[in-house]
């Protein structure tokens, strides 16, 4: 049974859904490797809508935009994490640099040590979807 919410770190800088292939797919796959590190279900998600949340923590070195690296996250989840990315309804893209200051009190305590390494990471967290008056 799948085990939601489930979150994630990726200890790297993102890849843009703008890269070249080889860069993208290579970035895929490291993705992949990392959430399979945490994922404790015995098979993907089916049937549930979800929403994605990511957290960026970058430098202030020309960071990709949060837009750009949503999609290769969420297909890197593909088969492992949801069977299908037309299960995830809702995303929450966010993006704050190492410079400046982050409250870490109420952070879930995987972005809490994204934030402490003060290296480049992307914070992933899959949970079920919520009504949208609870967004709004």
């Amino acid at each position: 049974m799948p085990i939601i919410p489930f979150e994630f770190l990726i200890p790297r800088r993102p890849v843009s859904l703008q890269a070249k292939p080889k860069g993208l797919n290579e970035w895929k796959t490291f993705v992949r490797s990392e959430a399979e590190k945490f994922w404790k279900g015995d098979s993907s998600i089916k049937g549930s809508y979800l929403q994605l949340t990511l957290v960026y923590i970058c430098s202030d070195d020309s960071p990709p935009d949060t837009d750009n690296i949503i999609k290769p996250i969420q297909d890197a989840l593909i088969g492992l994490v949801y069977e299908d990315d037309n299960l995830v309804l809702d995303v929450d893209s966010h993006r704050r640099f190492m410079s400046d200051p982050i409250d870490t009190t109420n952070l879930p305590s995987l972005l809490q040590q994204g934030v402490f390494t003060r290296q480049e990471c992307v914070y992933v967290k899959v949970s079920e979807s919520q009504p949208l008056e609870k967004y709004l």
